[in-house]
This record gives structure tokens, sequence and C-alpha cells, in this order.
């Protein structure tokens, strides 16, 4: 017994040495085969945990540099910025003395859900127009559904109702970062004006111009708010801003204001004359537009252009059911205030006397 317990421990001294020497082998050879195990999957995390790392680093340094840090380098590089004219007017003595009265053109003014269908739960007094435009990529057809217009009445289909935003919120911003009346409005407010003496005129730039009284009395309320603002500033009379199609709709207003009810709004023929001081017509599309009519027949417009040349077929894949312009279109066609943009010949526009362009 001792014999073989003896020949037993030689055994195990002699394989010892090698036992340690095949375990440093095979641990070298399980990390080559790790290294060479490095898959796409691999670097597609790294690059994805490196990118947001710098994303956060980049937001983090964002959030925590001073408010002036970005006009500084601004002006180290260019030189000192000018003057807001705002602010160059309050230094030339000038104060705010009209009231002013902005009507926003088509697609700029914010548009809000107040009744929808099963599909726009949780919406309610939310922007299915303007701001980020969220619904539109969540559930883009439900969308599609509420900002159509019925084909016969040309007001709201049967348990819709979008109404468009009030205040000088509907249409200061666009969108995030594009503003339409914002920097004009912070120059106003340089020179002593506020939401008292300045009104945003906002409609539903959707419906024709008569329906938008039909079914809103946005003329008469437009009507009763410069009453309003001339009688409160001591007789001051009041200065129209529009743009784009709301110069169509600010002509159409002056019609109306003027002609005999019920068609129009009874003020008389000198109520133009005696409330408004001027109006000072921003990009008005007297003759109309050409796009119109390419956007009628096609959706045709430069951003869906752009987008169809990013991904040519994508947006019309039937496998995935997007048949982007198809939907566009489909809406497109329901909104009677397109039809007020189409080209006119000079002579028709000259010759226009009628409550309805």
């Amino acid at each position: 017994m001792s014999i073989l317990r003896h020949r037993k421990g030689t055994e195990n001294k002699k394989t010892e040495p090698e036992y340690e020497e095949f375990k440093e082998k095979k641990s070298n050879g399980s990390l080559r085969k790790r290294r060479g195990r490095w898959s796409c999957v691999d670097g597609c995390c790294w690059f994805v945990g490196c990118i947001c790392c710098i994303w956060w680093l980049l937001l983090f340094l964002y959030n925590a540099m001073p408010a002036s840090f970005p006009q500084y380098v601004t002006e180290a590089i260019t030189g000192p910025l000018p003057d807001p004219p705002g602010v160059k007017l309050a230094k030339e003595g000038l104060r705010a003395k009209h009231p002013v009265v902005f009507v926003p053109g088509i697609v700029t003014g914010g548009l809000e859900l107040w009744e929808g269908h099963q599909c726009a739960e949780g919406l309610f007094r939310k922007r299915l127009w303007g701001g980020t435009f969220g619904e539109l990529y969540k559930r883009p057809l439900c969308w599609v559904e509420h900002m159509s217009l019925d084909n016969e009445t040309g007001l709201d289909p049967s348990g819709i109702r979008i109404r468009p935003v009030s205040g000088l919120v509907a249409a200061d911003y666009f969108a995030p970062g594009y503003f339409v009346w914002a920097v004009l409005i912070a120059n106003l407010a340089r020179i002593g004006y506020e939401e008292k003496n300045m009104y945003m005129a906002a409609y539903d730039w959707r419906i024709s111009f008569q329906n938008t009284e039909v079914r809103d009395q946005t003329l008469s309320r437009i009507k009763s708010n410069i009453e309003l603002m001339v009688a409160s500033s001591g007789g001051k009379k009041v200065v129209i801003i529009p743009h784009s199609m709301g110069v169509l709709y600010f002509l159409h207003f002056m019609k109306w204001v003027e002609a005999p009810a019920p068609m129009g709004g009874g003020g008389g023929s000198d109520w133009c004359a005696k409330h408004l001081k001027a109006v000072m017509n921003i990009g008005g599309p007297f003759l109309g537009v050409p796009k119109a009519v390419s956007g009628l027949f096609s959706a045709e417009a430069k951003d869906i252009a752009a987008a169809r040349s990013m991904a040519p077929s994508f947006l019309e894949n039937e496998m995935f059911n997007f048949q982007t312009l198809q939907h566009v279109m489909r809406m497109t066609r329901t909104w009677d205030s397109t039809m007020s943009m189409i080209p006119k010949r000079w002579g028709h526009n000259l010759g226009w006397t009628g409550l309805v362009p």
C-alpha cells in the first residue's frame, strides 16, 4: 500500500507542472477565441454607447453654460451685434400708440381639438396643427381624418370639432424654433405694446372665408375686438398687419363689415375709415399662388418633393400601408381655403366685388 501511495504521489508531483501548463495554454486559447469572436453587434453597441455619452455630455454643457455664452461667442467672431429694431425705436423715444391687429396666413395658425372620434382619445384641447406635430407621427390616419373637412358642407365632419387657438400664441411660432409673429411681437413689446393693444385675429384657415363667420363668428369677433381696441385706446385707430392668405382674408373682412346684414356685418360704408389707420400687407397673394394648383392636383410641394427624393417610393409603399401622398391629397382637397389661392386674371381681380373671393 505504501508503494502504491508513493507511486500515486509521484505521479501527482510529475503531472502538476504539466497540468498548470495545460491550464495556462487553455486560458490563453480561450482569450484568443474571445478576441476572435468580436462581432458587429459588439461594434454597434460600442458605437451607440459612445454616441449616447457624447450626446449626454453636449446636452449637459448646453444646459450648464451661461445664457449669454452663445452671444459672447458670436460677438467674438463677428463683432458687436446691432440692436434689435425694438431697442432702436425705444432709444429714439418712440412708444406704443395705435393698437395692432395681426392676421395670420394659411397653415401658420394653430388648430386644437375640442371633440373627436375614439382614435383621438386624450387629445382634448391639444394642438393637431402647429407645435410639435407629435400626433402626426403617432397616429397619422387618425390625424388625417380629423384634419379633413366634410366634402359637401365644407365644415367639420360629424363628431369632430377643431377650432383655432386663441391669443397671441395662436401664430407666434409655427413649430419649435420656427417663428412666425414672435419676433415682431417681441420688438413691439420693447416700445410698450402688450396684449391689451395687440390682437391676433386667428381663424380656421382650412374653411372658406364666409364659413369662418357661419361656424365660428370669426368676422364678427374681429369687428368687435377692433371696435373695443379703438374705444379703449382713446379713439386711436387700429393698424392691421396681415400676412399671406391673411391679406385676402382681411380684404374679405373689409367687404363683409361694410355690407348690410345678414350677409354682412352691417357696419356701414364708413366703418373702415372710422376704425382703421393703415393696412400693412406682408406677402399678399393678390393674384393667387401657382403652387396651389399643383397642390390640388398632386399634393406636390417643396417639402414633399424633398422627402420623396430622399426616400423614393418609400412614402407610397403599399406593403407598409403608408401611401402618404394619397392621404395628403385626400385631406387638402377638402380645404375650401385652397380655392382662394388659385391664380386669378388681372382684370378679374380688379373687378372682384363679391363677398367670397
